[in-house]
């Protein structure tokens, strides 16, 4: 009886954890939209343009992948995910470590799409409290995440080529 109850505690812990996260998300949310003072005491509707949106995807996803993979984040991400091999031995994949808390976060930090939540929440905040400066980072992160999708798709290109010439046989010097 008690082997049960406590396989079920990290559960319990991860899922506060979870519930907490979410919490602090739609508290901060719900601040943002409801109680926000307006910049010079005029009443305007905040609009997000159609550019904006195009700089917002592209840097929180440039942004989402720096944190879940990239090395220069890595000092911060070891803390909570380890990198092992992946199950099918195409390469390496990210885990959380620990339990509770450390869990939560680390599963938090290793998906992009996760985290992008996050960073999108946080640029669409920054734009609307400082909007120039959050617009030249969002300028920075954005165009590297444009270089990021060209050098995708040109890796795609010589990958497929290079399959194509060992399908026909010829050879690369």
């Amino acid at each position: 009886m008690a082997v049960k109850s406590l396989l079920k505690e990290p559960k319990k812990q991860e899922y506060a954890t979870k519930l907490t996260l979410i919490g602090i998300f739609l508290t901060i949310f719900t601040v943002f939209t409801t109680k926000m003072p307006v910049r010079n005491s005029i009443k305007r509707d905040y609009q997000i343009k159609p550019l904006d949106i195009t700089l917002l995807g592209l840097a929180t996803m440039r942004l989402g992948r720096m944190v879940s993979y990239d090395r220069v984040a890595e000092p911060i991400r070891q803390l909570f995910v380890k990198t092992v091999p992946d199950d099918y031995g195409a390469g390496m994949t990210v885990q959380a470590r620990g339990l509770g808390v450390r869990q939560t976060l680390g599963q938090l930090l290793s998906c992009p799409i996760c985290v992008g939540t996050w960073i999108a929440a946080g640029l669409v905040y920054g734009l609307h409290m400082l909007p120039n400066p959050t617009r030249v980072f969002l300028a920075i992160t954005a165009s590297t995440g444009v270089a990021e999708i060209l050098n995708a798709i040109t890796e795609t290109f010589n990958w497929l080529a290079e399959a194509a010439r060992k399908a026909s046989g010829v050879k690369n010097d």
